[in-house]
């Protein structure tokens, strides 16, 4: 059965499949963004690399997209030319942190690695980076940015240390207690890649940020289901190329562990155990996987619905459920010159190139569906090759196919 573009068609029940219901409350109109106050990176010296070692460092971390995250670096050409440095280095950066449990012999060895990377974030962002590829990278990236927006543009200190503290849960494999703190680590880590990547344009609205969130969250939640092979029987799966960025989160770990929200595990009968002992054949698993990847689908529906009432020249449909948190406060004294008259669809359209996760995403899930929620298929852990040409015809049409 094939996959419309717009919905999962379950091979159970519909009664299985997870509602996720649209508030239609009205949206405030789209304001910019407060950008952090950290400090700006001096645009006259790129943190006292030469331009020799900013582009070693580029080699550097293209090539970890190219190993470990093969969709960020087929995606990255969809990124407008002056942000593709900072989307490069930040997307190498979350590889490196997704990497940590594989590179680190004991938990505390791995909560020293990401106290590096919150020092690392700490100095880069002071305009003295560290002499580490991805560190030279992103103050390169930051330098620019600080000399197109006269400084006005900042990049968000919390939020990359965001990225860096949810991290701490793949250390030790603690599962998610229930489905929405599965979303809330989405949120904070592969959503928050898309906020950080829209201030780099820049780009400040409530309306980008609302789609970048769902899109986030689908892809996040994406990403664990395709980890949960690798997190279960980390002995037995070996690397490929683009998982360390799209779901290896915890792949090295010495204790395999079945990383599927425990109240989804409860109501479809799932038993660690059993998994462990059968495997794909685990009673009640392909439900709860189900379960697990409509909820992600969802949220690229809700994406859809958004896209088309914007087109309608509509608000989106519901307000933005994160508006008010950090780096989300909005005032229109911010907002830049080139954005003042911009409509809300404008916005979006600008940005659509950091939204190509979302095709990613979509892709997964339908090949996810077609073995019929099988999460211990090789397939799986390979590149879509229809990725690149799916992305374009996306971009080209501004709309997430």
């Amino acid at each position: 059965m094939s996959l419309p573009k717009s919905i999962f068609q379950p091979r159970r029940t519909p009664q299985q499949l997870c509602q996720y219901t649209l508030s239609r409350r009205q949206t405030q109109r789209p304001q910019a963004r407060q950008f952090s106050r950290s400090s700006a990176v001096a645009a006259s010296s790129v943190a006292g690399a030469a331009e020799a070692e900013v582009q070693a460092a580029r080699k550097y971390c293209s090539n970890l997209l190219l190993k470990y995250d093969r969709p960020s670096y087929t995606l990255s050409t969809f990124i407008p030319r002056n942000a593709q440095t900072f989307y490069i280095a930040l997307r190498a950066l979350n590889v490196s942190l997704s990497m940590i449990p594989d590179t680190t012999s004991s938990h505390t060895i791995g909560l020293m690695r990401l106290q590096f990377w919150r020092d690392t974030v700490a100095k880069t962002l002071a305009g003295s980076p560290p002499k580490e590829p991805i560190a030279i990278l992103l103050a390169s990236a930051i330098s620019g940015l600080d000399a197109r927006t006269q400084g006005r543009a900042r990049i968000s200190k919390g939020w990359l240390n965001r990225m860096i503290n949810a991290r701490e849960q793949t250390l030790t494999n603690d599962p998610y207690t229930d489905i929405a703190a599965l979303e809330s680590y989405a949120e904070s880590t592969y959503s928050t890649l898309l906020y950080l990547t829209l201030s780099a344009l820049p780009m400040t609205s409530v309306t980008a940020d609302h789609v970048a969130s769902h899109i986030g969250k689908a892809a996040g939640i994406a990403a664990v289901l395709r980890g949960l092979p690798l997190v279960a029987f980390p002995a037995a799966v070996s690397q490929r190329p683009d998982q360390a960025g799209t779901g290896m989160m915890a792949g090295g770990a010495k204790q395999g562990a079945v990383m599927l929200p425990l109240d989804v595990m409860a109501q479809a009968g799932v038993k660690e155990e059993d998994v462990f002992r059968l495997g794909a054949e685990a009673p009640g698993l392909r439900d709860a996987v189900f379960t697990v990847a409509t909820r992600a689908s969802d949220h690229l529906i809700t994406v859809q619905q958004m896209l088309s009432n914007l087109n309608a020249g509509q608000d989106v449909g519901h307000e933005f459920e994160h508006e008010g948190e950090e780096g989300h406060q909005y005032d229109v004294r911010d907002l830049f010159k080139e954005q003042r008259n911009e409509t809300p669809l404008e916005e979006v359209n600008r940005a659509f190139g950091v939204f190509m996760p979302a095709i990613a995403t979509r892709l997964w899930l339908d090949r996810l569906e077609s073995v019929d929620f099988d999460i211990f298929r090789p397939e799986l852990l390979r590149s879509d090759w229809k990725l690149p040409w799916k992305a374009y015809i996306s971009f080209q049409r501004k709309k997430l196919l």
